[in-house]
């Protein structure tokens, strides 16, 4: 199964980034996670949620909340882990998604800023040509946001802005997440049942 790095920003969104966690957990892949300090902040403000600063706690943390045993399933690694496999092209994995993704991370990789773990990992995928998907969530997009945009596009970068549909007739906020994150999973060929595909039957 697949190995995904999965990276949080402070941007609005978080359920998003918890829920693709949970999701590609259940669906057997590896998964890197990479978090922010501001992040962090996020996770307070939205979900109450208090995380702990060490990356090895928040592992903790995360394998409890979602049943894994296997410690190798779920990694937590912190901004200045530079020995990381993702910070180096000979282990980059299958891909990365940031999500939620702030304009700031979005304008650094797309410069290739490489300042921390955060961004050399995005860096690391572009120059491998590896999958990355970054879910911008900003409203309303600044001319430089579409720039930084176009030109990430233009080396192969998915943007995936968190637009949920309604053809499919939300009930819930959790509704509404799983169409975000189901397009999320489509782009790895990760099989889910979030939500029926356009043309099949609920």
């Amino acid at each position: 199964m697949k190995t995904i790095t999965l990276a949080f920003t402070g941007a609005s969104g978080l359920p998003y980034g918890l829920r693709t966690l949970e999701c590609l957990l259940a669906a057997g892949c590896t998964v890197h996670v990479l978090y922010t300090q501001a992040a962090q902040i996020v996770a307070k403000q939205e979900l109450g949620e208090t995380w702990p600063s060490r990356a090895a706690d928040l592992a903790v943390h995360f394998r409890q909340r979602y049943g894994v045993v296997d410690k190798s399933k779920l990694q937590v690694f912190g901004q200045q882990e530079w020995f990381a496999p993702m910070a180096s092209g000979s282990n980059p994995g299958d891909g990365m998604v940031v999500c939620p993704c702030t304009m700031g991370a979005l304008s650094a990789i797309a410069v290739g800023a490489s300042d921390n773990l955060l961004e050399r990992a995005a860096d690391v995928m572009i120059k491998e040509g590896k999958k990355l998907v970054v879910v911008p969530r900003e409203a309303p997009f600044s001319v430089l946001h579409l720039e930084n945009m176009l030109k990430l596009a233009k080396l192969g970068v998915v943007i995936l802005p968190p637009n949920p549909g309604f053809y499919h007739h939300p009930k819930t906020i959790a509704d509404l997440v799983d169409f975000v994150v189901a397009r999320i999973l489509d782009q790895f060929q990760i099989p889910h049942q979030l939500m029926p595909r356009w043309g099949e039957e609920g």
